[in-house]
């Protein structure tokens, strides 16, 4: 162990991180209520205490990241040093404030999966607030990646990136929904060709799950005739109940996403891939607490094999 620390105050590396958040010193001067100088000065200081340039300092065009690679490097560190230093103000008297973990997911599993937890989690954890954000799965990986104030992901991974850590919830199967009485229903062996001239009602392009769809057609060398698209499960089961056509959706096993409409569903069985879902996180991040455990909260039965310690 050193015989001394560098002596860094909480000022300073709160200075880094609000320039981080915001992109500028005036930003992060206004958010801290001092000086742009004021600003200035204290990464000046902490830079000096670390022996590194943190972030660039040449006038211009302003950039999207005002980092430099060594103050990306320091980020999360940062980030980890003033939530230390606040459970130590904390510690031999009540929270000031509640703790907020900030969570990118679909559209889908929000309203299916994670209302539902987040409301069982805010009274098993008083002290813990989750502030949900809906994305795309393209758009949840790439936060996480530009992005430190997200805490981690809830998708089916989009693309694998070798910069993001995948942990597994659950699997969905594909299954056909149709208007009520559509003669599909009754069609035996159904398969995805006896499909190719439905006017289908598919997710946007650039999600997973239509990305599943369109890989198993052109497998089969067939080309699906798409008439609509959309972001949102509730949205195509309402446009295939108004008889607008028909989709292919992947179910959750409870049924909650079509019970009490005037649709007919039928399983599609294996000829799609499932969807798989689960938590995304970057790759050598050691989580908050807070974030780990609403994690375990989402994966009870991961609990014993959840994300591995990270970073030092």
């Amino acid at each position: 162990m050193p015989s001394s620390f560098p002596s860094l105050s909480t000022d300073q590396v709160a200075a880094f991180v609000e320039l981080a958040r915001q992109g500028s010193l005036r930003l992060a001067a206004g958010i801290l209520h001092i000086t742009e100088q004021g600003v200035r000065n204290r990464l000046l200081a902490l830079e000096q205490r670390l022996g590194v340039e943190l972030y660039t300092k040449r006038r211009g065009v302003r950039r999207r990241q005002p980092l430099t690679p060594e103050g990306q490097l320091f980020l999360p560190h940062a980030l980890s040093f003033l939530e230390r230093a606040q459970h130590l103000a904390e510690l031999f008297g009540e929270p000031t404030e509640p703790h907020e973990i900030h969570v990118a997911a679909t559209q889908y599993l929000i309203l299916y999966v994670l209302i539902e937890a987040v409301h069982r989690f805010h009274k098993a954890f008083e002290n813990i607030h989750v502030r949900l954000s809906n994305m795309t799965e393209e758009e949840i990986e790439e936060a996480l990646l530009q992005d430190p104030e997200l805490a981690f992901g809830v998708a089916a991974p989009y693309e694998s990136s070798p910069d993001l850590e995948y942990l597994h919830l659950f699997s969905m199967n594909w299954s056909l929904i149709t208007p009520s009485r559509h003669p599909f229903l009754r069609k035996p062996a159904l398969k995805l060709k006896d499909l190719t001239h439905a006017p289908l009602i598919l997710f946007e392009r650039g999600s997973t799950g239509r990305q599943h769809v369109m890989d198993a057609f052109h497998g089969q060398g067939l080309s699906p005739r798409v008439d609509m698209e959309t972001t949102n499960t509730e949205i195509i089961v309402r446009m295939v109940e108004a008889g607008l056509g028909v989709s292919i959706v992947p179910l959750m096993p409870s049924g909650r996403v079509t019970r009490g409409r005037r649709v007919g569903v039928r399983s599609l069985g294996d000829q799609i891939r499932p969807i798989h879902s689960g938590i995304l996180v970057r790759r050598g991040e050691k989580l908050r607490p807070a974030a780990q455990a609403f994690i375990d909260f989402l994966a009870p039965a991961q609990k014993n094999s959840s994300i591995p310690e990270r970073g030092a």
